[in-house]
């Protein structure tokens, strides 16, 4: 029989191979992705990985069920720092939560990936199921209208196509359109790869 140390020991792999999959994957992808690259990423043997996750897919839904845990968790938080109460208030709190948690690139680019992979029916349902979570949670919290939902939806799909494809560096007019007064504002992207270049 299992003991408490056992299972929170496995508890604790489990969780690290998670993370290290949402790591792994937004690099790589679902087809470029190995379990051997994901236990090499956690220090963990693919033999170990294997046994928690019997496949590559289940493996990838986990990594992508923990990723809409955290896009909800930052949406909490820039919910309770909100100055604003009104729903709009709450929004743009939310909005501005979602903005700094994807300056780490690894969550965004694990959507887009999964995104890219729908024709596999459990990627496509864990999708749905969390932009569901995500949805669901945003009515509940904030009290906007359908429209609104809708705009802040659309909005950070905007966030996810300019951030992907680096729109903030580019100096040309249809950049600078469709960057203009975003969190992901031009001036802040330079002083972070300034702020990089410093500690490289």
């Amino acid at each position: 029989m299992p003991t408490e140390r056992t299972l929170s020991t496995a508890e604790h792999r489990r969780t690290i191979v998670v993370s290290s999959a949402i790591a792994t994957f937004a690099r790589h992808g679902f087809r470029g992705t190995r379990i051997a690259d994901v236990a090499q990423h956690a220090g963990i043997s693919p033999a170990y990985v294997s046994k928690l996750f019997s496949s590559k897919e289940r493996l990838f839904v986990a990594a992508l069920d923990l990723c809409y845990t955290r896009i909800v968790e930052a949406l909490e938080r820039g919910a309770r720092q909100a100055e604003d109460p009104s729903p709009t208030g709450l929004l743009l709190g939310m909005g501005g939560a979602y903005a700094r948690l994807i300056e780490d690139r690894d969550l965004m680019m694990l959507q887009v990936h999964a995104q890219a992979s729908t024709d596999r029916p459990a990627v496509a349902e864990a999708v749905r199921r969390g932009i569901g979570r995500v949805t669901d949670y945003v009515i509940a919290r904030s009290g906007a209208g359908a429209t609104d939902i809708q705009y802040f939806m659309a909005f950070g799909q905007l966030c996810h196509l300019l951030t992907s494809v680096d729109a903030f560096s580019v100096d040309e007019k249809w950049a600078d359109v469709l960057t203009d007064s975003l969190r992901h504002s031009k001036a802040a992207h330079r002083a972070r790869l300034a702020a990089e270049q410093e500690t490289a």
